[in-house]
């Protein structure tokens, strides 16, 4: 039985950064639902409302359970350990669109003094190779249009693009066919870095027309009012 039919304990990946630490990448189970609380809180407030939208300081109960227990094929989380202390230090996640099973929104979040190592490339291309095994081909990201960073992402990338209210808008990214996650998908992940990119979470907040996940109210949280995000909570 190969990985694709044993998605949630089949795999382990310990993966050296450049500044040498090195962190374990694996599926994300509900036993992990203190780790991506703890990650949340190490989130500095900049990096809560680039990718969320929301200072909130923590999950609630409904907002671990959407991000913890996923089923791996329709929606994928992989997150990063690391190795010498335990702790969760990133989470990349895709959420298939109900629209096109061969789209599915992407989202990446690293902890604030784990960012600028090469932890979210790794964690994306873990991620790419999850999605291409489950037959997603393209993902779709959100960008701030107010943003003059984003705005030069979305018009380097020219089609695939629709916009929403508020100058929100979604760039549509194809994968590489076999492995890696190409020169666009590489250049998203540097704005994601700047924050320029918002993480799904906040646009499903939002722009309840991006997507089709259903809400549930939390009263302003990481998405803040009413979702279920597809945003990555470490």
């Amino acid at each position: 039985m190969g990985e694709h039919a044993m998605p949630t304990s089949s795999w382990h990946r310990t993966v050296t950064l450049r500044d040498g630490a090195r962190v374990t990448l694996r599926p994300i189970t509900p036993q992990d639902k203190p780790l991506l609380a703890a990650g949340f809180e190490r989130l500095g407030e900049e990096s809560r409302y680039r990718r969320f939208f929301t200072s909130m300081n923590e999950l609630s109960a409904s907002d671990l359970d959407y991000f913890a227990d996923v089923d791996h094929t329709n929606h994928e989380a992989i997150i990063a350990v690391d190795r010498s202390s335990g702790e969760g230090v990133g989470v990349a996640r895709y959420v298939r669109s109900s629209d096109d099973p061969e789209v599915a929104e992407v989202a990446v979040t690293v902890v604030d003094d784990w960012q600028g190592r090469g932890l979210g490339r790794a964690l994306l291309t873990r991620l790419a190779y999850r999605a291409r095994r489950e037959g997603v081909r393209r993902f779709s990201a959100m960008v701030l249009g107010e943003n003059r960073g984003a705005l030069g992402l979305v018009d380097s990338f020219g089609e695939g693009q629709r916009q929403y209210d508020s100058g929100v808008l979604e760039v549509v990214i194809d994968l590489p066919p076999e492995r890696g996650i190409g020169a666009r998908l590489a250049q998203a992940l540097r704005h994601v870095a700047a924050g320029d990119v918002v993480a799904a979470a906040g646009a499903h907040a939002r722009h309840p027309k991006i997507g089709k996940v259903e809400a549930n109210s939390t009263g302003g949280s990481d998405g803040d009012s009413s979702r279920h995000p597809s945003g990555s909570a470490c």
